[in-house]
């Protein structure tokens, strides 16, 4: 569907003009910056707790701008295409239209609208309410600028042992960032939650992380005891009466906040990429196995590392097709390693950390 009668630029105007902005922050992620404003400075409070670490004073020189504006549901005044669910679900979520200028992308459930193409990123409605669509919203134009400058987007998290850099895929549901919050343990240092870009800049691949806070269930904060914290009280109380089985099947989610829960500066956010670990155990009381692979070899395993960009990305000319060919080169001089048997989080963190240390 082509919104040929209406522009992003146009509605954001109009947008701003009922609802200007008057407070702001600025973000920097590595060598990127952005520029947030927004009509709520209670908004800013929230971001800036969120973003702990990559916040600075906005100086008018970021690269990229983004505006959030609390206001009434924004009417949209053309026909909208339903996005289909992501494969293994079954809600309808976003619904979006194509402008000259941009896209516009509509979230059924809250009713958040994003406006977004070319210098233009605009968030409008109930933000302060849905503040980690905010978050999502800030973290895809990330995304935009890196993979508009050659990266390639990976469904990975990553720690890093000072420069090392190690990356974790598997299909969802394997443990990814559970895996990572253990070897945090190990003093490692959080590089990503679940979405990981790769670069190559002077011959070597390097990675940068999407600043997203992890979002763990019980059965990860309950095993790890740096975690624990971010359980409240009354819930502990409930989920001592289940036993293990009931505790991993629960899907209630805690953000962990790295500062807080492993203390200052452990959320690097860039590293070189130094190897991929890939999940792909069950559970059971197999043991772990580990072992280096070819990944152009198991392409059934590169179908977990890759990660389309999604709704939120908008290709600066036609559509862009990231093929197997692309991650495999990216990655050709990068030791790849499968891991199987059962589930089994300290064993895979010894040997992550053994591989880590040698290589």
């Amino acid at each position: 569907m082509s919104g040929l009668n209406i522009t992003v630029k146009k509605m954001t105007e109009e947008i701003l003009a009922r609802h200007p902005a008057k407070a702001g922050l600025g973000l920097r992620f590595g060598d990127m910056s952005i520029d947030f404003q927004t009509n709520d400075p209670a908004l800013v409070d929230e971001l800036a707790e969120y973003f702990q670490g990559f916040v600075t004073e906005p100086d008018g020189r970021a690269d990229v701008s983004v505006t959030a504006l609390e206001s009434p549901e924004l009417k949209i005044p053309t026909a909208l295409t339903v996005k289909p669910p992501d494969p293994g679900k079954t809600k309808v979520k976003e619904e979006y239209v194509d402008c000259p200028d941009g896209r516009i992308v509509r979230k059924r459930l809250t009713g958040m609208v994003f406006l977004f193409g070319g210098p233009t990123n605009l968030a409008a409605g109930p933000c302060r309410a849905n503040s980690n669509q905010i978050v999502n919203f800030i973290n895809s134009r990330l995304i935009q600028w890196d993979l508009d400058h050659g990266a390639l987007l990976a469904h990975a998290a990553a720690v890093s042992l000072r420069e090392r850099g190690l990356a974790l895929a598997g299909f969802s549901g394997m443990g990814k960032s559970t895996l990572a919050l253990h070897l945090m343990s190990h003093g490692l240092d959080f590089v990503s939650n679940d979405r990981l870009l790769i670069k190559r800049l002077d011959g070597k691949a390097v990675i940068r992380g999407v600043p997203k806070l992890p979002r763990i269930n019980p059965g990860t904060a309950l095993n790890n005891p740096d975690l624990t914290s971010v359980i409240p009280e009354d819930d502990l109380d409930v989920f001592d009466r289940l036993d293990e089985d009931q505790i991993w099947g629960l899907e209630h989610k805690y953000d962990v906040y790295i500062n807080q829960c492993f203390g200052p500066d452990r959320f690097r956010l860039e590293a070189d990429l130094s190897a991929l670990g890939i999940l792909n155990w069950r559970r059971s009381n197999h043991p772990i196995m580990v072992r280096r692979i070819e990944l152009k070899e198991r392409l059934d395993l590169l179908a977990a590392v890759k990660k389309p960009p999604g709704l939120f990305f908008l290709p600066p000319t036609g559509e862009v097709e990231y093929r197997d060919q692309d991650y495999l080169d990216r990655l050709s001089d990068i030791p790849v390693f499968e891991i199987t048997g059962g589930i089994d989080f300290t064993g895979a963190a010894s040997a992550c950390l053994e591989r880590l240390s040698v290589l």
